[in-house]
């Protein structure tokens, strides 16, 4: 029986979320008959940690479907004692590479990943806490239906659950390891009211994602396409298709992962960045691995606390960092590119750490003058926009150094985590999640 892990790292209330979830799950287990563990990592305070304990609470049995609900003090236990028994000479800073007190979006999926691998399970799926599902005819499309179909499978073999196919005959003996979709709806970076206010300071704030060295056509052309999904593209049950994706069809808040890929990669556990939760898709799309592309788009949309007062701030500057972090994850990107499949796989079509690792260490003494005048342009585009974007630019000038230096950090982090997890991968599925 296929064990798989239906994911949902969350810090606030989504009561409604978890119930959807749950009936994901359900259907999972009656369409494919796997069993389902439903792991939710719950970063919550106690008042709303118990909005969702509830939620759990009220959620009927269904045999097959397992639910985990973890709050902080659990998922500590469990990490540290991960961490002591991989063998660290650090377990305390793995942990906090783990479990930061800042909002971290690469370090609580690497918490769901070693989870999984505690559960014994095979495959990831990713869900977000601010999504709704397609319903057509009345009926969610809930992603996991490709993803079951073809997670894991080698590419010959899931072509069977495919409508169309670009694969390569030659890659047929080599593991899906991704399936994704995108979503609709809202842009899944806030920044949609930028473009209300002034649609240029818009275009010249995103061009500041884009690679430093493309050429302005290039950089435009990514802008067109950045933080929008697919639009208002809707349902097609003749849509899937199996094939080397491109990095824009594939999405973090809609996606299935194979534990031959988390279990060697982790995510950066960047500080206080939109984004950092990229790297493992890039590394399995450059090492140009089998995945399905599929329709059923979740449906994005805003919580209400990052959008006014000190959770405007704390998400707009989440956002900055993002720019920010570029500097260090672009090079690494771009010789993904170049290394290839000869590169980035081993012989069994898994990938590599080691060169990964290299990458990363070769970014983290890079001159940070780029991202100086970047913060420089930030400033002078808030400014620009005026009423409470000042009150912001005001927050970027005055955390400008640490900004910068986290950035850097983020690198170190990232190197630091890559070189301890495979031990940690193999603590964790030792030891299991209860204990």
């Amino acid at each position: 029986m296929q064990r798989v892990c239906l994911a949902l790292p969350t810090m606030r209330p989504c009561p409604g979320t978890i119930v959807d979830l749950a009936e994901e799950a359900a259907y999972a287990v009656a369409t494919f008959g796997a069993e389902v563990h439903l792991l939710i990592l719950d970063t919550t305070t106690a008042a709303d940690f118990a909005k969702n304990a509830d939620a759990v609470a009220s959620l009927a049995p269904v045999p097959g479907v397992f639910v985990h609900h973890l709050g902080n003090e659990q998922q500590r236990a469990f990490l540290l004692g991960v961490a002591r028994r991989s063998g660290a000479a650090d377990p305390e800073l793995l942990l906090d590479l783990m479990l930061p007190q800042a909002v971290a979006y690469g370090s609580c999926v690497n918490r769901l990943f070693l989870g999984a691998t505690a559960l014994g399970c095979t495959s990831a799926h990713l869900r977000n806490d601010d999504f709704d599902y397609q319903v057509v005819d009345g009926e969610k499309m809930f992603p996991i239906h490709h993803e079951l179909l073809s997670i894991g499978k080698p590419a010959g073999e899931a072509l069977a659950g495919v409508s169309s196919s670009t694969l390569d005959p030659a890659d047929a003996d080599k593991p899906v390891m991704l399936v994704s979709a995108a979503f609709m709806g809202e842009l899944n970076v806030d920044i949609g009211e930028i473009n209300e206010l002034d649609p240029e300071v818009y275009r010249d704030l995103v061009r500041l994602w884009t690679p430093r060295v493309w050429t302005r056509e290039e950089q435009d052309a990514m802008v067109d396409i950045s933080f929008k999904g697919a639009g208002t593209e809707t349902f097609d049950s003749a849509g899937s298709v199996l094939g080397v994706p491109d990095i824009w069809d594939v999405y973090m808040c809609n996606v299935a992962l194979d534990h031959r890929s988390y279990e060697v990669l982790p995510l950066v556990p960047a500080l206080r960045t939109i984004g950092s939760d990229y790297a493992l898709l890039h590394a399995l799309v450059h090492a140009k691995l089998p995945a399905v592309i599929h329709r059923r788009h979740i449906v994005n949309y805003y919580t209400p606390e990052r959008r006014i007062g000190a959770g405007f701030v704390a998400y707009q500057l989440r956002f900055v960092k993002m720019l920010l972090s570029m500097l260090y994850l672009y090079p690494v990107y771009g010789q993904m590119i170049d290394l290839g499949p000869s590169g980035l796989l081993d012989e069994r079509h898994e990938l590599k750490v080691e060169p990964i690792l290299g990458l990363v260490r070769s970014t983290i003494d890079l001159d940070r003058d780029v991202n100086e005048q970047c913060l420089d342009e930030v400033d002078r585009l808030y400014r620009k926009l005026g009423g409470k974007y000042v009150e912001l630019a005001d927050a970027v000038a005055a955390q400008r150094q640490q900004l910068l230096d986290e950035a850097r950090e983020d690198a170190e982090r990232w190197a630091v985590l890559i070189e301890a997890w495979a031990p940690m991968v193999a603590a964790a599925r030792e030891r299991g999640l209860g204990g």
